[in-house]
């Protein structure tokens, strides 16, 4: 095995490209970049890093058992970090089928190509496989508390059903087999390179273009708002001095309810673009009908990675959110090439 060097899953989607730019710009790690190039993949997004000669992109599906064991015979990586899924809440809705087949399936495919590789190099001790997950697999809070480690599993969505079943099968690979693995569970995310199809960037583009800027229900749900670049630095954390067998959550400390978000949104596009002609940009809200099985309120307790592995997070919501608006306005090209040809903005999730 090359000790600096990972396999990383869905490595051109939002998450997955935050962390290969933090890899390829601030450690010595090689990166082997395996991605679906699926609607919400972009290679756009690693632009910025694709010269490096740490970096390989290969085209492909996890679940193809094939390809995956010979990049790990062909590349040596003494790493998988798993970041490849079907991740929208409204296009499970609309669609499961391919959240089951990546999700579960997928993952079952790169665990018995890892467990195999791992075993063809004498169960090297230096080798992870990371998991990356999300708090929606612990279902929906009250008005208190918090999810931790041990919170019980209660998914409410197809997708969230489906990450639920990947994380079963990643610590029954551990148990089982002692493939060493480490999972993380993450709050929402947010941050540039963001799809288009999830509420803050939607909310950006909407609001630039005098759209209405659409909000589920009463607005009243609460999430724990992660800028992208912490939890690449989180997940790096894990990688490099988490325990085995061990989960971590990953939390930004901020929760806001969603028509908060959008309210502090539009606040800065007023500031940001004072000559628009639909200013002020809160006079766009427009509440819609709620999403089906709506989860109320998530909130991440992040004690054990901060307490165990020294994280913190840099930026707070204010801080981030600013950035996020910023890095949008100044990246239109970016915006308008994704909407051109992956996704138009529509609303997605109403099957009941």
């Amino acid at each position: 095995m090359k000790e600096k060097c990972l396999l990383i899953t869905g490595g051109a989607g939002f998450i997955g490209s935050a962390l290969i730019r933090h890899l390829i710009k601030n450690t010595q790690y090689s990166v082997i970049n395996l991605d679906k190039l699926t609607y919400a993949g972009n290679l756009e997004s690693l632009k910025e890093i694709d010269g490096s000669d740490r970096y390989t992109f290969i085209k492909g599906d996890i679940a193809d058992k094939e390809l995956v064991s010979q990049i790990l015979s062909t590349h040596k990586p003494s790493g998988i970090v798993h970041l490849a899924a079907e991740s929208h809440v409204d296009r499970s809705i609309d669609g499961p089928a391919d959240f089951i087949q990546t999700n579960i399936v997928g993952t079952f495919n790169l665990l018995d190509c890892a467990l195999a590789y791992w075993n063809q190099n004498n169960k090297n001790p230096h080798f992870r496989f990371q998991h990356i997950s999300t708090d929606e697999v612990y279902g929906s809070l009250g008005g208190s508390g918090f999810f931790t480690e041990e919170t019980k599993y209660d998914p409410s969505s197809p997708y969230s059903a489906s990450k639920a079943s990947s994380d079963h099968l990643v610590r029954a690979w551990n148990r089982t087999y002692g493939l060493p693995v480490l999972i993380t569970n993450c709050s929402n995310n947010y941050g540039p390179y963001h799809f288009p199809e999830k509420l803050i960037p939607l909310i950006i583009h909407n609001a630039l273009l005098g759209k209405s800027l659409p909000v589920y229900g009463d607005g009243q749900q609460i999430r724990d708002w992660l800028f992208v670049e912490d939890h690449a630095r989180a997940l790096f954390t894990v990688l490099e001095k988490g325990t085995v067998g061990e989960t971590y959550n990953v939390g930004g400390d901020s929760e806001r309810k969603n028509i908060d978000v959008v309210k502090v949104i539009c606040a800065y596009l007023d500031e940001f673009v004072p000559h628009s002609q639909f200013k002020p940009h809160s006079q766009l809200i427009t509440f819609v009908a709620d999403r089906p099985g709506h989860d109320r309120r998530y909130a991440i307790d992040c004690t054990k990675l901060k307490q165990d592995l020294g994280w913190k997070q840099e930026e707070n919501f204010e801080t981030g959110i600013k950035k996020t608006v910023k890095w949008f306005l100044d990246n239109q090209d970016w915006v308008k090439q994704v909407l051109a040809n992956k996704y138009a903005g529509e609303r997605l999730g109403l099957q009941k």
